[in-house]
């Protein structure tokens, strides 16, 4: 009787290996239209179908920006999207980098300042400008501005320069103009071109490198058999994101 109890516990063990084995937690600190506190927004859609087709099962969580980084390179989830190509890599050591992008992101200025109109990354720097810590591509490219201010997450942001507390913000534009629309904060606009257009990518922690090819492929033939483009295009049908549609027409 106990040899079969122990067999029967050693079965268990097994099969819950096995199942762990099979899913993953991916970790995101992105904002709507990308991610949804419903994880329906566009990345949110592209990640689950990729990782569905390769069977395997994904769970997604919310964090903030850097702790979303740290979690993915310990190991506490085992991924992270949407970051830039390259730069993360070089910064979270354990994490590689998927390398077929899921989505695009445009950085760009905010302000309450309609007199200005920033052309790259140096004519920042006579202001006072905020950022979101964790955005690597700001940390790096914004510097010797009047100051820097690094906060939390994005409705600070927005909040702080609402308040006249900074007097730029940069951002994701679709990510942006979503939480302008969200606060109701109708003095601050998008005030530059894209100061950088970048790819954005899937990172998993490298214990994962054995997928990276798999998914790599699936993403392909998403964009291949029409179906990311259907992922894209569909986002303003999305239940959580209806009545923010116009701001991206």
């Amino acid at each position: 009787m106990r040899t079969r109890i122990l067999i029967i516990a050693l079965l268990l063990c097994f099969f819950s290996a096995a199942e762990a084995q099979n899913k993953m937690i991916l970790n995101t600190a992105d904002e709507p239209p990308e991610s949804t506190d419903s994880l329906n927004g566009i990345s949110d859609r592209v990640v689950k179908e990729t990782f569905r087709r390769i069977g395997v099962g994904l769970r997604i969580v919310r964090l903030p920006s850097e702790r979303a980084l740290q979690n993915a390179n310990e190991g506490i989830e085992d991924g992270n999207y949407a970051r830039v190509g390259g730069l993360i890599g070089q910064l979270y050591p354990n994490l590689i980098q998927v390398p077929e992008p899921i989505t695009q992101f445009q950085f760009v200025a905010f302000s309450k300042k309609s007199d200005f109109r920033p052309a790259g990354w140096g004519s920042l720097r006579p202001f006072h400008v905020g950022i979101v810590t964790g955005w690597k591509i700001l940390e790096k490219n914004i510097q010797q501005t009047k100051s820097l201010t690094r906060v939390n997450n994005s409705e600070i942001l927005f909040k702080m320069l609402e308040a006249e507390r900074i007097e730029v913000a940069v951002f994701d534009l679709q990510q942006g103009l979503f939480i302008i629309k969200k606060l109701g904060l109708s003095d601050i606009k998008p005030i530059s071109s894209p100061l950088s257009i970048q790819d954005m990518y899937i990172y998993l922690h490298k214990e994962h490198r054995a997928i990276v090819p798999r998914l790599t492929e699936a993403l392909k033939r998403m964009k291949k058999d029409g179906t990311y483009r259907k992922i894209v295009s569909d986002w303003p049908k999305i239940p959580s994101l209806s009545g923010f549609s116009s701001l991206f027409s």
